[in-house]
């Protein structure tokens, strides 16, 4: 992603450096293969020098692809050739090569994660492996990841508001509960568009087994074959529509015996006083789509439009529908940390691609080593780490003394947190916004005798849903380069002094 000459750091783009200039542009590209649909969104991003460290100050999107039903072959794999030509096609109506792209996002999520897919998808994208922040999005992430490119999580700052925002897509239903500029509360179920879709003359050529499911409930043996009347389709999809609501209302909704949620039940109490609609079937729901695609949008688009006026939160439009789980780009910010590091072995560095969680973290006149391993689990089961294939930096604003005590708590809760994580290999991963790295990393290899890799590195601004490099340490300084991948999400809902406000948390 980035080359160190002379303790200098460059982008991959010949002679572009990020310490001789105070203004770089950057050509940024986001990619996003999921069950039902694939697309691409170029932007171009602006970024200013801020003492040591970049900032976006423009973002751009010049660029949007055509939406693409994500092709299959016969035996429901993905079909690469196919979505590798439309990417290409894309990329030609971008006038954008490959290698002007200096940085972007590539989305996985549905089918597209399952393992015989992963190294089609993988070749399609080889020569830009370097290039790309690579996410596979569970569940949660993803539910997370429309929240906020709806703008949902931004409008409950602006309307001081419960905001609930639903994405329908093809195979899923991602609902999502905002308060106060974060999402407090989530969940997943087996509803959507594409459960049983149909040729030109209604027969239906795909059938998931919750579509299945859903019509053995109404008393039909749907098949792969069989004619599937408009009244039918009706009829799912208020079946659908339903569970969705009873999901959205806190409730576990089943089709015949079968749950239909794929994560927990949703437990938070409260009103809910705005509700967003994201995903394919927003497009429906708000009009901009009036295409037939053999599919239940249409109808499943109605049946939740109708339920939520008789519910009773205000139905407001999404800053992005179809597009919202999308990272429009990945923004570049480099930093470098303070002198008070801590890295054991030094040949543990460079890191690369390393997703960033924020714990909230309680930084009293005690710390209860408990409570931090609690928070640190709370947030790797949120955004899909939990099972610690992979490894994790975890942001830490230190506040308050840094006693033997508050020290010792700390890090016995950081490592019980990161258990899984570190079982597989990885290393402890600390990155903090005080002058504590230091010492945090001596007593976890000095005072607690840890055996794995630490790297414990401070003087740095982060927050979830950065991905971050960590360069070999500076000869020079002895100081860590860092560069910062933020993934920016495509819009804001807030306006004036809030929008300011919103754009300074995401920035």
């Amino acid at each position: 992603m980035v080359e160190a000459e002379g303790g200098r750091i460059f982008f991959s783009s010949k002679g572009r450096t990020l310490e001789g200039e105070d203004e770089i542009v950057i050509l940024s590209v986001g990619v996003d293969i999921g069950s039902s649909t694939s697309h691409l969104v170029f932007s171009r991003i602006v970024l200013e020098r801020l003492d040591s460290r970049y900032v976006v100050t423009t973002r751009e999107t010049f660029y949007e692809s055509d939406i693409l039903l994500t092709p299959y072959t016969a035996d429901e794999t993905i079909d690469a050739e196919k979505l590798g030509a439309f990417i290409r096609k894309q990329y030609e109506f971008a006038k954008v090569q490959a290698d002007e792209i200096d940085t972007g996002a590539l989305i996985l999520t549905g089918v597209a994660v399952r393992r015989r897919n992963a190294r089609a998808i993988a070749d399609l994208f080889a020569s830009q492996a370097g290039k790309l922040v690579a996410v596979s999005a569970g569940d949660s992430l993803e539910t997370v990841m429309a929240a906020y490119g709806s703008g949902a999580v931004q409008r409950s700052i602006r309307d001081s508001a419960c905001v609930m925002n639903i994405d329908v897509g093809g195979g899923t239903s991602k609902i999502a509960v905002c308060r106060d500029g974060k999402v407090i509360d989530l969940t997943a179920l087996d509803v959507g568009a594409r459960l049983v879709v149909t040729d030109s003359e209604g027969r239906i050529m795909r059938l998931e087994e919750a579509g299945r499911q859903f019509g053995a409930e109404l008393g039909w043996k749907l098949s792969v074959g069989s004619r599937f009347t408009s009244e039918q389709s009706e009829m799912l999809a208020a079946k659908m529509a339903e569970r969705l609501l009873e999901a959205a209302l806190g409730g576990s909704p089943k089709v015949g015996a079968t749950p239909l949620l794929r994560l927990d039940p949703i437990a938070a109490g409260g009103k809910i006083d705005e509700v967003t609609i994201s995903g394919g079937v927003s497009e429906f729901v708000y009009g901009k789509e009036k295409g037939n695609f053999g599919d239940l949008g249409p109808q499943l688009a109605e049946e939740i439009r109708k339920r939520i006026a008789a519910w009773g939160p205000k139905l407001e439009r999404p800053n992005e529908g179809i597009r919202a789980t999308v990272i429009g780009a990945s923004q570049y910010t480099t930093q470098v940390s303070g002198s008070t590091i801590h890295v054991w072995p030094m040949e543990i560095l460079p890191l690369r691609n390393v997703p960033v969680i924020a714990p909230e973290l309680e930084f009293g006149d005690t710390i209860e080593s408990g409570a931090v391993a609690a928070s640190v689990r709370r947030v790797l089961k949120r955004l899909d780490l939990a099972g610690g294939e992979k490894p994790v930096a975890v942001f830490v604003p230190w506040r308050g003394s840094a006693t033997f005590a508050r020290l010792d708590s700390f890090c016995r809760g950081i490592v019980q947190g990161l258990s899984e994580v570190l079982a597989h290999g990885h290393p402890v991963i600390l990155v903090g916004d005080g002058d504590v790295g230091g010492l945090v990393g001596i007593h976890l290899r000095e005072e607690m005798r840890l055996e794995y890799p630490v790297v414990s590195i401070d003087g740095l601004e982060l927050k979830e849903f950065d991905y971050i490099d960590i360069g070999a340490m500076l000869d020079t300084s002895g100081a860590v380069p860092v560069v910062i991948k933020s993934l920016i999400f495509p819009a804001t809902a807030a306006l004036g002094k809030a929008a300011v406000k919103s754009a300074a948390e995401m920035a």
